[in-house]
C-alpha cells in the first residue's frame, strides 16, 4: 500500500511531458518571430507591392493600381477564412495528395490556444494568408492599365480557389509534389511562377495596350517605385526568413542568402544594362532587385552564401534578357514585367535549389536524393505549376470574359482608369 502512494506522489510530480512527450510545445520566440514575419509579408503587399507598381504605370491610372492591390488583400483574406485555407492546409483524406478537405473551413476547431508546430495555429494561418495575398497581386502586373475593376475581383477570387490553393496544397499541405521531395523553401513555385505564368497568360488574353508597342508608356512616378522596391526588398526577410516558422538557424540562414541574392540581382542587371544601354537605371537596378529575390525565394532555405551569391547574379542576368525578348522580340505587354522577372526568376531558383541544395554549403538533397534526380523533382514541379496555372488561368479569364467582360472601351482605356473606375485622381495640381 506504502509502495501505491509513493509511486502515485511521483507520477504527480513528474513533469507532463513524460508522458506526453510528442504533444506540440509553443514556443514563445518562434511565435513572436511568426508574428514579425506575418507583418513583414503583408507590407510586401501594401503598400510595397502598391506602390512599386502604382509608379510604373502612366499617372492616369496609378490609382487604379493601388487600388486593386487594396481590393484583393480584402477579398483574399475573407476568401482564406471561410475556405481556401481549409483546402490549402486541411486533411483532404484519400484525396490529400491533391487538395485539402472543408474541416477546418471558416476556421472550425482553430482555437487561441490550438498549435501548429511550436506556433499558434492562427499565426500559421495568417502567415499563409498574406503568400496567398502577395501572389494574386503579382498578376496584377500583367494586366495593368486595362482590365475592368469588377472583372479583376471576379478573376483574383476564382484564381485564389482554382489555381493558387490547390499549388499551395501540393507544396507545402502534404500534397504529391512535397512527398515527392520537391524543394520550395518559400515558393518559387506556389507563388512565382504561379503568378509569372498567369500575368503572362491574362497579357496574352486581354491583348496589349492600345498604342503598345509604339508608344512609350513610361513609369509616371519612379521615387514612388523605389519606395515600394525599398518596403519589397525587407519585407522579403519574412517572406522567406519566415519560411522556417522558427526563429532557428534556419531562418538566420535564410535571411543572409536572401539578402545576398538580391544585392547580386542588383548588381547583374545594372551590369548588363549598362554595357546595352550604355547607362545604368534606377528602374533596372529596383527591377534586378526584385529578380535576385524571386530566383533565390525557393531555394533560401536549402543553400549557402556562395550558392545565393551565384543565384542571385544568374537571376540578374537571365531575368534581365528574358525581359528584353518579351517586349522587344515577343511583343507581348506583360505590363510590369511579372513573368520576365518572377516567372523566370521562379524556374531558375527553383531549378536552383536542385542544384545548390547538395553544393558550396547547401543543407542537402531530399532523402534519397542524388543531384540528378532533385533537380528531376524541380523540373516536375516548375512544369506542374505552368501547366495547371497556365491552361486555368486561361480558362478563367475566358468565364469572366463571358460574364462580365474583361476589358475597359478604349475610350475609357485612353482617359485612364482612375476616372473611369473609381472616379478619383492620383494627383490633383
Amino acid at each position: 500500500m506504502r509502495l501505491h502512494r509513493l509511486l502515485a506522489v511521483v507520477l504527480s510530480a513528474a513533469p507532463l511531458s513524460v508522458f506526453a512527450a510528442d504533444a506540440p510545445a509553443l514556443s514563445p520566440a518562434d511565435t513572436a518571430w511568426m508574428l514579425t514575419s506575418t507583418a513583414l509579408v503583408l507590407f510586401m503587399t501594401l503598400p510595397g507591392l502598391a506602390l512599386f507598381y502604382g509608379g510604373l504605370v502612366r499617372t492616369k491610372n496609378v490609382l487604379s493600381v493601388l487600388m486593386q492591390c487594396f481590393a484583393i488583400t480584402a477579398v483574399v483574406s475573407i476568401a482564406w477564412v471561410l475556405l481556401a485555407y481549409s483546402l490549402a492546409f486541411g486533411d483532404g483524406g484519400s484525396h490529400n495528395a491533391w487538395l485539402g478537405g472543408a474541416a477546418k473551413a471558416f476556421l472550425a476547431g482553430i482555437k487561441a490556444d490550438t498549435i501548429k508546430g511550436t506556433i499558434p495555429e492562427t499565426v500559421f494561418v495568417i502567415y499563409q494568408m498574406t503568400f496567398a495575398i502577395i501572389t494574386p497581386a503579382l498578376v496584377v502586373g500583367g494586366f495593368a492599365e486595362r482590365m475592368k475593376f469588377s472583372s479583376m475581383l471576379l478573376f483574383s477570387l476564382l484564381w485564389l480557389l482554382v489555381v493558387y490553393v490547390p499549388i499551395a496544397h501540393w507544396v507545402w499541405g502534404d500534397g504529391w509534389l512535397q512527398k515527392m521531395g520537391l524543394l520550395d523553401f518559400a515558393g518559387g513555385t506556389v507563388v512565382h511562377i504561379n503568378a509569372g505564368i498567369a500575368a503572362l497568360v491574362a497579357a496574352l488574353v486581354l491583348g496589349a495596350r492600345r498604342g503598345f508597342p509604339q508608344t512609350p508608356m513610361l513609369p509616371h512616378n519612379l521615387t514612388m517605385t523605389v519606395s515600394g522596391a525599398g518596403m519589397l526588398w525587407v519585407g522579403w526577410f519574412g517572406f522567406n526568413a519566415g519560411s522556417a516558422l522558427s526563429a532557428g538557424g534556419s531562418a538566420g540562414m535564410a535571411m543572409l542568402v536572401t539578402h545576398i541574392g538580391a544585392a547580386a540581382g542588383v548588381l547583374a542587371w545594372s551590369f548588363f544594362e549598362w554595357i546595352r544601354f550604355q547607362k545604368p537605371s534606377m528602374l533596372g537596378a529596383a527591377t534586378g532587385m526584385v529578380a535576385g529575390l524571386g530566383t533565390i525565394t525557393p531555394a533560401s532555405g536549402y543553400v549557402g552564401p556562395m550558392g545565393a551569391l551565384i543565384i542571385g547574379l544568374a537571376a540578374g542576368t537571365v531575368c534581365f534578357f528574358a525581359t528584353q525578348f518579351i517586349k522587344r522580340v515577343a511583343r507581348i505587354d506583360d505590363s510590369l514585367d511579372v513573368f520576365s522577372v518572377h516567372g523566370v526568376g521562379g524556374v531558375l531558383g527553383t531549378l536552383s535549389a536542385g542544384i545548390f541544395a547538395g553544393a558550396l554549403g547547401g543543407v542537402g538533397y531530399a532523402e534519397g536524393m542524388s543531384m540528378g534526380k532533385q533537380v528531376g523533382v524541380q523540373l516536375i514541379g516548375v512544369v506542374a505549376t505552368l501547366l495547371w496555372s497556365g491552361v486555368l488561368t486561361w480558362v478563367l479569364l475566358k468565364l469572366t470574359d463571358a460574364l462580365l467582360g474583361l476589358r475597359v472601351t478604349t475610350e475609357q482605356e485612353t482617359e485612364g482608369l482612375d476616372t473611369v473606375l473609381h472616379n478619383e485622381t492620383g494627383y490633383n495640381l
